[in-house]
């Protein structure tokens, strides 16, 4: 198991700890490594950098004030097994993004490889990644996508 710490990007604070996962898979970690932004208690982080200190990852992030946290009207579909990701289509002018599609993943290496992924084929089309988070609050990652071409 590893140690996992969110810290915010605020070198005159001394980069304060605003999370800390003391028993974490390093397979989570990854998963969150690859995320761009987090969500939690209903605030949005973009992450600006990641770093592996001597028994410790890290995961440095600023709040993203031009984002808003997705409140849902109903329960996730997140299952506790289940690692969840939803492909959610990205547009500037959108207010909200609609889901396209979700994933149910057995394996975290095939969450993984989804999120690294600069392209998905979905519903007959190719999506472009725009960016991906993780969201706590609704226990699921989302990755966000652009119809490509």
């Amino acid at each position: 198991m590893a140690c996992l710490e969110y810290r915010l990007l605020d070198e005159h604070r001394h980069f304060p700890v605003l999370y800390y996962y003391p028993m974490i898979d390093k397979d989570e970690v990854s998963l969150r490594f690859a995320c761009d932004y987090l969500v939690k208690d209903r605030k949005v982080f973009e992450k600006t950098s990641c770093a592996i200190e001597e028994n410790t990852y890290v995961i440095y992030v600023k709040p993203a004030d031009d984002e808003d946290a997705y409140v849902p009207n109903a329960k996730s579909a997140a299952h506790e097994r289940d690692i969840v990701m939803e492909v959610r289509e990205f547009h500037e002018d959108y207010s909200s993004y609609p889901v396209i599609g979700t994933y149910r993943f057995h394996d975290d290496d095939d969450a993984l490889l989804h999120l690294q992924s600069d392209y998905l084929y979905l519903n007959g089309r190719e999506w472009a990644k725009s960016s991906t988070e993780i969201d706590e609050d609704r226990m699921v990652y989302v990755y966000y996508a652009i119809v490509s071409g």
